[in-house]
This record gives C-alpha cells, structure tokens and sequence, in this order.
C-alpha cells in the first residue's frame, strides 16, 4: 500500500477510547503467542467498525499484519478504504483516518476502488502481495469480496510473469539487511530468511507453483512472529531488529532460560534465543530459494534433448547438471558410494554456482559412508576446491549444512553453528564467519606458498571461540586434530596450529607496539619463524578482518600491518633490524613553534619541555582528531612530537583554527588548555573495569605501559597529564580501537621500575581514566 505523510490530528480530541484500546492490544494475553496476535487483531476489528459509518458501496479493508490476524503489540495498521464511486469519500476516510492517528498508531492507508487497487497491483508486485492478504474488517461484504476474490486470480494467472520483478526487489533488501541466519543483530522482518521472506513464500504456494510453506516453514514464522512480539514487549516500542542489549530479555520473555553462574536463578538465555532465530530463518531462506528455483524452472521450461528428455551436462566426476541443479550421475547412484562423494558435489556446486537439488542432498546425507581417517586424498582436494571457489562456497557450504552433510566432514561443526560473537566489531556468527574467512583468503591464495594451507587454516582459525580460554590457543590442538583427520603430514598441521595461535599477532603487534623498536621486529620474527609462515597469517589477518566486519579494518591498519611485515621479512631474510627513524628535517629549522600539519599527520617542535605530547593531544581531541599513533623525542634541546591521526567523525578540522590552537598550547597559553580540560572532563564516560599491564621487554629502551579501557573523548590527553605528573617520560603511544574499547600503549623511557614506583603510576593512569 502506497503510504501518506501522517496529517497532525492533535486538535482531534476525545479519544479515551482509543487510548483504551491500545493499552488492552499490548497487553492481551501477555502479548506472545498466537492467541494473544488473534486477539489483538479482534480488538483492532471492534474498534474500527465502530469508526466506518454503514453505508453502501464502501468497505474497509486491512491488510499486512492485521489482514493476516497476526497483529504485533506495538505494529502498525494498514488500511484500504474500498469504494464504489460514492460520494464524500474523502471524509468518510478522514473519519477512520483520524482516530487512528489520535490513538497514536502508525498507519499506511489508502483510498481506492476495487479497479484502482486492482490496477496498482499490476504495476507493483508488492501491491499485489499485500492484496493476498486483503480482509473485510467492516462495511460491505460483496465489495470486499469482489476485491480479494479478483486480486487472488489475477496473482495466480500472472505470478509466474511477476516473480522476476519480485525476485529482484528481494535481493535488493537482502543486500542492504543481510542474512538473519548469520547476523548478531538481523533485522526479523526484512532480513533474508525473516518475516517478510515468509509472505513471499506464501504468495508462492498461493499461485500453485510448489508447496513452499511445508510443515518447518510454518513452525518457524510461527516462533519468528513470537521472537517479534517478545521484542516489542520488551523494548516497549515498534522495532524488529533483535539488537544485543534486549538478546537476553527476551529470551526471557520466550521463555528460553539459563541459570546464573554460581546461582540457582534463571536468567535469558540470548545465545539460545540467537541460535534459534538463526535455524528458523535458515528454514524460510532455503524454502525461498527452492520456491524460486521452481518458479524458474516453470518459466524458462525445461531444455530439452532430441529424445525429448530433460538435458544433462557432466560437470565434475559422477555430477551432472539437470534442469539447472546438480544430480548424482546414474552410475553413482547404482554404485558402491565413495565416502568423498558428497565433498565432490559440493565442490562441483562451488565452483559452478549451480545449485544442489534437494533429492541428490538427501540422498548424499542417507547414503554416502562416513569418510575414513586420515581422509583420502580426494575428499582433501575436494575440501580445498570448495574452499577456493570464491563466490560460490558460501551457498555450496550451507546448502550441504542445511542437510547435515558437514557434520560428516567436520564433527566439531555443531559446537561452531549460529554461535554468537560477543563483541561488536563482529557482524556474523561465528560459523559464518570462518566460511566468509575462507572466502575472502580465496582472494589471496596467489600470494602465498601453500594456498590449500591458507584456506585450510582461514576455515579453523577461530575454532577454539566458544570454549574456556584463549581461543588462539584452546583452538590450537582443536585445528591440528582436524588437519590430521583430514590427512596433512605432520609438519603441515603443526602450521596449522601455528596459524591458530598466531592468527592475531601481526595485527595487534602493529597496531600497538612502536615497529621501528628492534625488539618489537625481533620478537614478532622470532615467534613467526619462517617467511612462508608470514606470508600466510598476512593473508589470513587480511581475511580474517574482512569477514568480521568494516570497523575491524582501516587503510591506517592495512599499512601498519604491511610495514611489520615487510621489517619482520628482512630481519628473517637478512637477519637486519630497523635502525631508529630519523627525525624529520623541517621539525629541526626554523624558529620555535614548528607545526606541520596534512590529511592524517600532525608534527610539532617546541623548546624543550615535559608535557609536550599531554598538549598535543589534548589539543587534537578539542579539534575531534583521533590520535593512532604518537612519537615523542629531544633533539638538540627541541622537544617534538609527531602523531598519525584521523578525524573522529568523519569530518577534518579546520587546519587553520588547529595550527592556530597548537601554537598557542605549546607556548602555554592558559585560555587554551583550560578549554581542553573542559571539552575531556566532559566528554568522560564511566569506565568499564580499567585494567593496567605491564611488558618488561617490549621495547628497547623503554619499559611498556599498556591501558585496557572503555574508549573516550581525551582519553590519551587525561592519561598522559597524568604520567607526566607522576613523573613518567612517554616516548611513544599507540592507540588501538576495539568497537567501544581501547588498548592504549605507552613506551615509558627507563629501566623496569620498581614495585611503587608502577603501582603509584599504574594509579595515577587509573584515576585519570
């Protein structure tokens, strides 16, 4: 239904009624369930007749949630205003339409007559789907039914002709919502596999193309309806993205419970709640796609040979093509079936974007024997070409989940499936997350010495998540168990394993240690080994980053990691380390202040003087700039400081005002600095649980203070005030952003202090967090 810009109704008054009304649909029954949607759909009934005078020729009609009797606590309305060309119309609508906006709910409405609704569905598919779910709330019956009756045909006759159009609009939303299945946030009404996939499948199986609401099909919308209604309940409002602070409440509410640790409570259980979203969404997304392939194969018709049979292709040994899909050649039906079968097949999947026909995943998960161990080198090559196919591994991968042949490849598959990634640069489950890793290691496999290692180890690298500990290291002997199974020689799963425990190193180690420190190059070459061991956690950090999500990776990141690797490459090739970084010549001439600003850098020299970089950074936090990195050094009795920046939100200061600022600062004008303490102070945020860790050796000259913190407006100004008032000298900072966290480093100049004297600094750091 087309929808209106709601119209202020607030001088529309007198509708305790209404108010009444809203109040008893919320709450009905608890709000859960089937019953409680019914019986809010029969309030909305007896409300709105009570709205529509009696008169000829005029019916009102919902549609969407209330057509369908499957009313949310807090949805909207949509309403038609069926007519046959009577007058007054306009304000006949105008005395159903107000009501509604004075009860304060959101309404899409319109005003037509059954050759007007008629004509729109023609030309919009989604008008036409809405109307199937046309129903005759009040007025009259004939008109009604004249409209649903007429609507339901014409779909019928012409849904095979529609579904391109409608199929195209689907992708569309699924490309901008995603896929619920996979999602820690999805969206439950217009993410793939979601609520509004369900009426899609509906308008199918209304046309007659397949039976697309099989018995699953309907037990989940049923339990996604309730996980909607549960989330409105909680959240007290309209909304349908199942964000992670309500996860637990209403899980609760669902009554999916767990007791608290040490105790005999009960609380929600929101991983639960997640996962079982995650298999009914799996549910309607493999129902649509079945529909859809039907749909097209009823369209095109079938291609067939001079025999008059449906044609087949050989595509790979014992899979053919048939009638778009991939079957089981006849001799691999009549005979014995190799336990690398189904690998095969999926693999041929991959690699082709052809789908696998229903029958031939059934039979595969009935029949085809369990693979030995060590697997034969077949299935290991067919393991490897699933992995390398690029696009086509990830519907190949679930398909053959959906049907529970990745069990048979990979028992330790039912612990990873749907399960939730605590943390909020993540965008998937966890299992999604390793199969989207092997995809985007695809990309890099000429790169690298060992591709199958590459793409073997992209698949495992996060395998120990879910379990007590580190999971780069609990998934270490979990990896090495699988890469025997399959049939590695030795020293290739003691890689794999190394890929494990290491899959994290290059990235934190550049993004928070001083890489032009020899230590920090000798420690990373020491524990890397070997250059076709960096090569490889080069591509997996890359893929790893790129599966998790956006904020899991910059251009400032990228380059960091390339640097670590390209020094930590000579130091295994020629045994050099980094000798110290010169300082740049235009900080050394000139009168004092020197500031050199560009797009992601900003350098300043000044007379020799404690606090220099506390000033700095407070100076670029009042002018919304992030601080990545800091170096701090004296040259010649001129202290400098040199930081990599980016602006916070996107939008670059005004060079200008901050040149203008920073000179002032570093020449200690009070005016200035009292401004940044104000803006820090204000811009403070309760801290979630600090922590202070101390690195002996990290550095050459310097001992490592690293912070562990809830991020913060002038976070790295307050902490470096304060190490200056304790009396610390900070040569070097590295900042390092987790979602809402930090992992700040600071290179303290001197030897490893002594019990006070880090206990005095690690609180001074604390209380100014």
């Amino acid at each position: 239904m087309t929808s209106s810009t709601r119209k202020n109704a607030s001088e529309h008054t007198g509708n305790g009624a209404a108010a009444l009304l809203v109040d008893e649909v919320v709450g009905v029954d608890g709000g859960i369930g089937a019953t409680a949607r019914a019986a809010r759909a029969d309030a909305y009934d007896r409300w709105l007749r009570g709205l529509l005078p009696q008169r000829p020729g005029v019916a009102l009609i919902a549609v969407g949630g209330l057509g369908r009797r499957q009313c949310a606590p807090h949805g909207d309305l949509d309403l038609v205003l069926l007519h046959a060309g009577v007058p007054g119309v306009d304000e006949l609508a105008a005395s159903v339409w107000y009501p509604v906006w004075d009860a304060g709910l959101r309404l899409d409405h319109s005003v037509r007559t059954v050759a007007e609704a008629l004509s729109v569905a023609q030309d919009d598919v989604k008008v036409a789907l809405g109307l199937l779910d046309a129903r005759l709330v009040a007025g009259d019956a004939a008109l009604a039914d004249t409209l649903v009756r007429t609507a339901a045909d014409h779909w019928r006759r012409t849904a095979v002709r529609q579904l391109p159009a409608l199929r195209e609009i689907t992708a569309a939303r699924w490309a901008a919502h995603g896929e619920l299945a996979f999602l820690l946030e999805g969206d439950l009404k217009e993410a793939a596999g979601g609520l509004r996939d369900v009426g899609i499948l509906r308008a199918i199986a209304t046309a007659g193309i397949t039976d697309a609401l099989r018995p699953a099909v309907r037990a989940a919308h049923l339990r996604l309806l309730d996980t909607r209604d549960a989330l409105h309940r909680q959240s007290g409002r309209r909304v349908d993205r199942l964000i992670a602070q309500e996860r637990d409440g209403v899980a609760a509410l669902l009554g999916l419970r767990q007791p608290v640790p040490g105790g005999t409570e009960l609380v929600g259980d929101g991983d639960a709640l997640l996962r079982r979203v995650a298999g009914d969404a799996r549910t309607v997304s493999h129902a649509l796609d079945d529909a859809f392939r039907a749909a097209d194969r009823l369209r095109s018709g079938r291609r067939r040979g001079g025999d008059g049979r449906p044609l087949r292709r050989p595509v790979a040994r014992d899979v053919v093509e048939h009638d778009g899909e991939l079957v089981l050649a006849r001799t691999a039906i009549g005979a014995r079936p190799d336990p690398s079968l189904s690998l095969r097949v999926a693999a041929a999947a991959a690699v082709t974007r052809l789908p696998i026909a229903r029958a031939t995943c059934e039979w595969l998960a009935a029949y085809c024997p369990p693979l030995p161990a060590p697997w034969p080198a077949e299935a290991r090559a067919a393991l490897i070409t699933l992995l390398g196919a690029g696009p086509g591994l990830v519907p190949a991968w679930e398909t053959c989940d959906r049907y529970g042949l990745i069990e048979g490849w990979l028992p330790e598959w039912t612990r990873l499936r749907s399960l939730p990634q605590h943390n909020p640069v993540h965008r998937f489950t966890l299992d999604r997350h390793l199969v989207q890793t092997a995809y985007e290691a695809s990309r890099h496999t000429r790169e690298v010495d060992r591709p199958d290692l590459l793409l073997l180890g992209a698949l495992l690298h996060d395998v120990g998540k879910g379990l007590p500990g580190d999971h780069s290291t609990v998934g270490v002997p979990l990896a090495a168990a699988v890469a025997a199974r399959i049939g590695l020689p030795e020293p290739e799963v003691a890689l794999i394993g190394t890929l494990v425990r290491l899959h994290l190193l290059l990235p934190d180690v550049a993004t928070r240690r001083d890489l032009a420190d020899p230590v920090t190059i000798a420690g990373v070459a020491e524990r890397v080994g070997d250059p076709t061991t960096l090569d490889l956690l080069h591509a997996l950090v890359r893929a790893d980053a790129a599966a998790t999500g956006p904020a899991a990776w910059s251009d400032w990141k990228g380059r960091l990691v390339t640097e670590l690797v390209t020094r930590v490459r000579t130091a295994l090739d020629t045994g050099a380390l980094p000798a110290p970084p010169a300082p740049d010549p235009a900080l050394l001439a000139g009168p004092l202040p020197v500031v050199h600003l560009t797009a992601d850098r900003v350098a300043v020299a000044a007379a020799d003087r404690r606090g220099l970089l506390a000033t700095v950074a407070g100076c670029l936090a009042l002018h919304r700039l992030e601080v990545l990195s800091a170096d701090a050094s004296t040259v010649d009795g001129r202290a400098l400081v040199e930081c990599r920046v980016q602006p916070r939100y996107g939008l670059a200061p005004d060079p200008i005002a901050l040149g203008a600022d920073l000179r002032r600062a570093v020449n200690g004008d009070v005016s200035v600095t009292q401004r940044l303490r104000g803006r820090a102070l204000a811009a403070r945020s309760d801290p979630a649980a600090p922590r202070v860790v101390w690195h002996r050796e990290a550095a050459t000259d310097a001992v490592l203070l690293e912070l562990r913190a809830a991020d913060a407006v002038g976070l790295l100004y307050r902490v470096t005030c304060a190490l200056d008032e304790a009396g610390a000298q900070v040569r070097a900072a590295r900042i390092s952003t987790l979602g809402g966290d930090v992992v700040d480093a600071f290179y303290l100049v001197g030897g490893w202090p002594d019990d006070t004297t880090r206990a005095r600094l690690e609180a001074a750091v604390l209380a100014a967090v």
